[in-house]
């Protein structure tokens, strides 16, 4: 049953539960004292110790109804006969062992077909569970691996064997023969079904992780209206690991090196013995990031993303700032920590969004409003394609904004070759940054922030 538990947790995780190893181990303890002959109380033990939150405790529970149904072999119904005497009626195996006892006794058939021919349901479920195991169905990861894995497992029942059977019971015994064939198709169906519960339990990762890298690598601009929820749940599932990423590291760096040379030395006294400690310590500039971001309709869908992903990283980032404009710019900080998503990107569309972009105008904007709060320690990210309807660029206000902060980061969601056609002032704009990034893909834009935090680590 060990086996099975993890195989459980590997299906847990499928269905985006997260099980740390000590999760595991700490559910193995707990199934140890409650055993696992009542299902509802196994089923509370595990959710109870596996799941974190609400949709945890859903989608586990769901998966526990699915990991632990056993299909079942379809039942050869009887033929029923009115005329035929009440006392006349016959168990399954009394029956099989009747018709092949004048030609082909029962007791010479194989394993298989002794089971289908008696109906064992339990010992049918029991040689399923076992086929499949040494199959190894838990590696199935796409509906085109159905009819591999069927095969292997019905190869590990003894199909072989049980056609040699029939091939023999054909030519002597022709009625038990047709009844061994009719159960070998309902034994088929349960394997079909034990194929596609396999494929519901162990292939959703590997479908959730396609998924998400075709997301991953889809531009940002072109995410269809479905794919939007999902785009945003990729989103927060880069700030997390981003988060995980760096925030382990800036706490280790805030507590220090051990100095050995100075730890002896303040130490003489005692021989040695470290009871006084020094450490080395280095300094780090606080990390601040002020983001500006085009919400005009032709980068709309990128920036929603963009302030998404920043507002999630507090954790790394203790101070971030973000500003949209079209026409003209607004800080939208608060905006974004007091709303939901959807509720916050229709706010500030609804003030800025959607409009003609003005970089000039913005930009003076944000000279007379905030060029305050820039300092050697801010780093400025800029996402936008730079165009701005053949208006007044402002290049001059970019190039105090650079002056100002440590780092100036342009993102822009339109490819190379299309910057400095048209109206596109990229090319007089990156004289003044840093780095400049075509970002048009979520990977790109993980990229892009995780060079950006590693730059205060």
């Amino acid at each position: 049953m060990r086996e099975n538990l993890h195989r459980f947790f590997r299906a847990a995780r499928g269905v985006g539960v997260r099980v740390s190893p000590a999760e595991s181990i700490d559910a193995m303890r707990a199934v140890s004292q409650v055993g696992f002959s009542d299902r509802d109380i196994l089923r509370d033990t595990l959710l109870l110790t596996l799941a974190k939150t609400q949709d945890e405790k859903l989608a586990l529970g769901d998966c526990f109804d699915l990991f632990f149904s056993q299909p079942e072999p379809q039942q050869e119904q009887p033929a029923n006969d009115d005329n035929a005497p009440e006392g006349n009626n016959q168990s399954p195996s009394s029956d099989a062992s009747g018709d092949a006892s004048g030609s082909e006794p029962a007791e010479s058939l194989g394993p298989l077909a002794q089971m289908l021919l008696s109906q064992d349901r339990n010992a049918i479920a029991a040689a399923l569970a076992n086929a499949s195991a040494a199959a190894s169905l838990s590696d199935i990861r796409y509906s085109t691996q159905r009819g591999i894995f069927s095969t292997r497992i019905l190869d590990a029942m003894g199909l072989q064997r049980l056609r040699d059977d029939l091939d023999g019971l054909t030519a002597t015994n022709p009625s038990l023969a047709e009844r061994l064939r009719a159960a070998l198709d309902g034994l088929r169906e349960a394997v079909r079904d034990a194929v596609s519960q396999g494929l519901a339990l162990y292939a959703r990762e590997e479908a959730e992780n396609l998924r998400n890298e075709i997301l991953r690598n889809a531009p940002l601009a072109r995410i269809e209206p479905r794919q939007v929820e999902q785009m945003r749940h990729l989103i927060r599932q880069i700030a997390r690991r981003l988060r995980e990423r760096y925030s382990k590291p800036r706490k280790r760096q805030r507590r220090g090196h051990l100095d050995v040379r100075r730890t002896l030395r303040r130490n003489a006294a005692w021989g040695g013995i470290p009871f006084l400690t020094a450490w080395k310590r280095k300094h780090r500039d606080r990390p601040k990031i002020v983001a500006l971001c085009d919400v005009s309709g032709s980068v709309a869908r990128v920036s929603d993303f963009f302030l998404l992903l920043i507002h999630s990283l507090h954790e790394v980032v203790d101070d971030v700032r973000s500003f949209a404009f079209s026409s003209h710019l607004i800080e939208v900080s608060d905006i974004l920590e007091a709303n939901t998503p959807d509720a916050a990107m229709a706010e500030i569309m609804s003030k800025v969004g959607f409009g003609s972009s003005d970089y000039g105008s913005s930009l003076d904007d944000f000279e007379h409003e905030f060029m305050s709060i820039l300092t050697p320690q801010t780093t400025v990210i800029v996402l936008g394609d730079a165009r701005s309807n053949n208006l007044d660029p402002r290049a001059d206000i970019l190039k105090r904004i650079s002056e100002r902060s440590k780092r100036l980061v342009w993102l822009n969601p339109e490819g190379r070759l299309a910057w400095g056609f048209g109206d596109s002032e990229m090319p007089r704009y990156a004289t003044f940054c840093t780095v400049v990034r075509q970002c048009a893909t979520a990977q790109q834009l993980e990229r892009a922030v995780s060079d950006i935090v590693a730059t205060y680590q």
